[in-house]
């Protein structure tokens, strides 16, 4: 697989798409289905980028993964990677993709077992404060938001840093990507939606521009 980089002029151009990453072992990830949508549309208002607002659906081990710097992934249960899909994915977040995982509630234990397919050397690290993601067009000075409780924990925010560079985020305890749906869905009060939508927003700003 080639190499590739990302930078602020590809969040211009109107030909880029978020994706969503379709995987095996039954759980749900077409889940949080107006999120993508919104969080594009949210972003080309308020950070100027230029992102059709149709997402795309990419397999794991598929090479059309190639061609997204955003791969948003979510769910609430099994989640299954072959050992191709595991290398294809370890590949393409190595050459410069951004990976964002959103427990729905549930997904953690199988995101974790399946993601040690893919970097087997690296363990979740929780992401400091200071990390630039936290501090691009919007601060974070205290980490993530909390958009639905679950289990009375605070938000956390997971990282997997190949060769010092955030290749992939994990939210867990925050449930971001249902932060970013159609207010109608759970009616969170608009200020809970709206920090959703700026930490999304920060997230599409890091995986364009300091990758």
């Amino acid at each position: 697989m080639g190499c590739f980089q990302f930078s602020q002029s590809n969040a211009q151009s109107p030909n880029i798409q978020l994706a969503r990453l379709k995987y095996s072992g039954g759980g749900d990830w077409y889940s949080s289905k107006t999120a993508l949508k919104n969080l594009a549309k949210f972003c080309n208002s308020k950070i100027k980028t230029n992102l059709r607002d149709e997402e795309v659906i990419v397999e794991v081990g598929s090479e059309q993964l190639y061609n997204f710097p955003f791969v948003f992934m979510t769910g609430h249960g099994n989640v299954i990677f072959s050992e191709s899909e595991s290398s294809n994915l370890r590949n393409y977040l190595k050459s410069g993709g951004f990976l964002h995982i959103c427990d729905n509630y549930g997904l953690d234990i199988f995101i974790r077992r399946e993601m040690k397919k893919v970097f087997p050397e690296l363990e979740f690290k929780q992401v400091p404060f200071s990390h630039q993601i936290y501090h691009q067009n919007y601060q974070f000075n205290n980490g993530l938001p909390k958009v639905h409780e679950h289990d009375g924990k605070p938000p956390m925010g997971y990282g997997l840093f190949y060769e010092g560079r955030l290749v992939c985020f994990y939210d867990y305890e925050c449930d971001l990507g249902n932060g970013w749906e159609d207010p109608e869905l759970y009616n969170d009060a608009p200020e809970i939606r709206e920090k959703a939508l700026q930490m999304g927003a920060n997230l599409i700003q890091f995986a364009f521009t300091l990758q």
